[in-house]
């Protein structure tokens, strides 16, 4: 008679090796996520341009070749981000440099607060008052009002450093997102596999992955890059005219170009600003093309937003503040897009037959 020898491989209640497998791959996700945690900001917003890029890596790379056309990304990616970046950086940093040295040597002139500022109601007296001091005793109103001023220069100094730090975090995520492209079959086809186990459907996992990337493209587009296209329109006019404080005027541009505000309401007064200081002729120009500028995303957004693409405006502003609260310029871009991401994906999921329909409406066509 035979016996089979016992397997000492799997000795012991199963239950307890169900434990034991669930545990070391709890800590291993565990001593992974430690690593990556703090990179994982960059990373997202690396796959995400990867995403954005790689139509253009794929025309590219028939010309040049796979490596070329990565490197080639990089390298023009990372000068487009530097050069802005530096000019609205050393621009901010000059403003904030006058504003300091004029304070200390008591250069700084402020013209007295004009009459319907004391009209309005609440607090129209309090700022009428306050104004006044600023503007005819200096010394008396640094004295009076230093603490808040030192609160404000330090979130200002805070929100400088973060804006160089972010500055920076995009240029390495251009570099991140030119190798991710260069092996973009991979990536795609890793994609793939693992929604396809997630959902436990090949197709379906397909289906989503292939609607995530074209989200990606259009919420990325259709929002951050009409709001990055809008800003240097803008910016170009506020640095051509020499207008102060440029640098810091572009960066709210774009805030509120991303927040999906009418970028007019920053340059209205910036044009009244120059019709106030400036010849008329210029001036004119320098109004036509703000203008023209500022009213552009209505042409840009039906262009570069992804046809189809449903996504509420309610979850791109929340995406936009809740991103920048939580990790600052990074999350300004990172937020609207996975929020619109995990938008489209829910609605996806609540919609089971989704796929069924897309694979009739494919062979249905010529």
């Amino acid at each position: 008679m035979d016996t089979e020898a016992p397997n000492p491989t799997h000795s012991g209640p199963p239950i307890i090796h169900a434990a034991l497998q669930i545990a070391l791959v709890a800590l291993l996700l565990y001593a992974c996520g430690r690593i990556v945690l703090p990179f994982v900001g960059i990373l997202l917003w690396s796959v995400v341009l990867a995403v954005i890029l790689h139509p253009l890596h794929m025309r590219l790379s028939t010309r040049v070749g796979n490596s070329w056309s990565a490197t080639i990304i990089g390298l023009i990616g990372i000068a487009l981000m530097l050069v802005p970046m530096y000019m609205v950086v050393t621009s901010l940093g000059a403003s904030i440099y006058a504003l300091v040295a004029g304070i200390q040597d008591h250069s700084l002139t402020i013209p007295p607060p004009p009459a319907w500022l004391s009209g309005l109601p609440v607090v129209g007296e309090k700022l009428a008052d306050g104004w006044s001091l600023i503007s005819t005793n200096m010394p008396a109103a640094l004295a009076k009002y230093g603490p808040m001023l030192g609160k404000a220069a330090a979130w200002l100094a805070s929100f400088a450093a973060g804006l160089a730090s972010g500055g920076l975090s995009l240029v390495l995520s251009i570099g991140i997102a030119a190798v991710i492209v260069a092996y973009a079959e991979g990536a795609s086809a890793f994609a793939r596999q693992l929604m396809g186990v997630v959902t436990n459907d090949a197709a379906r996992g397909a289906h989503l992955t292939t609607l995530t990337a074209a989200t990606v493209r259009g919420v990325a587009t259709g929002v951050v890059g009409v709001a990055v296209i809008q800003t240097l329109l803008i910016g170009i006019g506020l640095f051509v005219m020499g207008v102060p404080a440029a640098g810091a005027l572009t960066l709210i541009t774009f805030l509120v170009a991303v927040v999906q505000i009418p970028a007019l309401l920053v340059t209205i007064p910036v044009i009244a600003y120059v019709f106030a200081t400036e010849a008329t002729t210029p001036a004119i120009i320098f109004a036509v093309w703000s203008v023209i500028a500022g009213l552009s995303d209505n042409i840009l957004k039906p262009i570069m937003l992804g046809r189809g693409l449903e996504v509420p405006m309610p979850v791109i502003l929340i995406g936009v503040i809740g991103g920048m609260i939580s990790d600052g310029l990074l999350g300004l871009f990172i937020g609207p897009v996975l929020l619109a991401v995990a938008y489209v994906l829910l609605v996806e999921w609540l919609n089971p037959n989704t796929v069924a329909d897309h694979s009739q409406a494919e062979g249905a066509q010529p």
